[in-house]
């Protein structure tokens, strides 16, 4: 059929190839440039969508930043101002949309954990034994009791602290010679936790699984020097994904496990990629990553569409894409945090919801029928 006015191309994207398209249309917007912000972001969405991000004042305050849009604009408040915190921030929405962030307080060099009640912040130390807190990640159970994976810089393991709704209950699950350096935690069906973890001493990516009674760790990759920058995922069999760094080659890797053993792959080899990612997956299980390009100074953002990896740039204005955080909204659509180096902002990019691009496609639809339809007159 000829192309009247490029609408059947437009339906073909759209029906053919789906999130693809809507990759394709991404909006950015800065969230807060006040002063030196949005280091250590961490991203969450609500249910109705809508994006949360904790974030670090890097200057002059040095506080834990809270962003949250309401549908019309955005609403930032301070969570602890108590000396330098907020670095290495971690984000969870519990089951009624409340915020729950782990940061590491650099003044006191603690882990810190604040939760919102609907009214306010409440605030509290969780592990003082020495200089404990680095590399956060929080998770939260069915019951929204929080669980978080760090680094005790004073050992160099990996620690694990949980609440069990009186104490928290710490421990090391990892006492190698320095790991835990860069960690990123989910719960499975079960509650149980799942760490992926940087293995400094090995260089190698190591996960970190609790069977219910003892941690069965195990080493993911040992090609050179791989496992920075790493984030987990758990898909809805309970396997865990993993993307991180590979610094031997500069590249993006990708590992995720079938039930009986994990396959490697090499997702982005355009430069120096793979810094800062965050991985999500799609209701399909088909993963979803957000990185830092440093050759080019750039977000990155590669998705699998069940053949092959697509890959694009999100945002190019300046030196943008430090420590970014991927979310996916209930219909599979990215949203990423990240920090704008040459700005020292916050910014956020996101597509737009497929009622947007299906509004679009319907008035192709129209204008292709109108068409037609004076063609046969004619």
């Amino acid at each position: 059929m000829k192309c009247l006015f490029g609408g059947v191309i437009t339906l073909g994207l759209f029906f053919g190839l789906g999130a693809r398209v809507s990759a394709l249309t991404w909006t950015i917007e800065t969230i807060d440039s006040t002063g030196y912000v949005g280091k250590y972001t961490s991203l969450a969405v609500d249910g109705s969508g809508r994006p949360r991000i904790s974030y670090r004042d890097g200057g002059p305050n040095y506080d834990l930043k809270y962003a949250a849009y309401d549908g019309s604009t955005w609403q930032i408040e301070i969570v602890d101002a108590a000396g330098k915190v907020g670095y290495d921030t971690s984000l969870a929405l519990d089951g009624s949309g409340y915020p729950h962030i782990s940061h590491y307080d650099g003044t006191n060099h603690d882990l810190k954990y604040a939760a919102y009640d609907g009214s306010a912040w409440h605030i509290e130390t969780v592990d003082t034994a020495g200089d404990v807190g680095y590399y956060t990640s929080l998770a939260l159970d069915d019951s929204s009791q929080p669980r978080i994976s760090y680094e005790d810089r004073t050992n160099l393991h990996l620690k694990y602290a949980a609440y069990d709704g009186s104490a928290w209950q710490i421990e090391t699950v990892d006492a190698a010679s320095s790991v835990g350096y860069e960690t990123s935690l989910a719960l499975d069906g079960s509650g149980q936790p799942r760490i992926s973890y940087y293995d400094c001493a090995k260089q190698d990516l190591k996960y970190a699984a609790y069977n219910g009674s003892a941690w069965q760790i195990q080493t993911v990759d040992t090609a050179g020097d791989v496992g920075r920058f790493m984030s987990l995922a758990l898909d809805s069999s309970g396997y865990p994904h993993v993307s991180y760094y590979d610094s031997t080659n500069d590249d993006l890797k990708y590992a995720a496990y079938d039930g009986s053993a994990w396959h490697i792959e090499t997702v982005d080899t355009a430069g120096d990629v793979g810094y800062d990612t965050s991985l999500a997956l799609d209701g399909s299980g088909r993963p979803r990553i957000s990185y830092y390009d440093s050759t080019n100074d750039d977000l990155k953002y590669a998705a699998y569409d069940g053949f092959a990896w697509q890959i694009e740039i999100v945002d190019a204005a300046g030196d943008v894409g430090y420590d970014t955080s991927l979310a996916l909204d209930g219909n599979g659509f990215p949203q990423i945090s990240y920090f704008d180096e040459t700005n020292g902002d916050l910014k956020y990019a996101w597509v737009p919801e497929p009622s947007t691009l299906l509004l679009l496609c319907m008035a192709a639809v129209g204008l292709l029928a109108c068409a037609w339809r004076n063609r046969r007159r004619r």
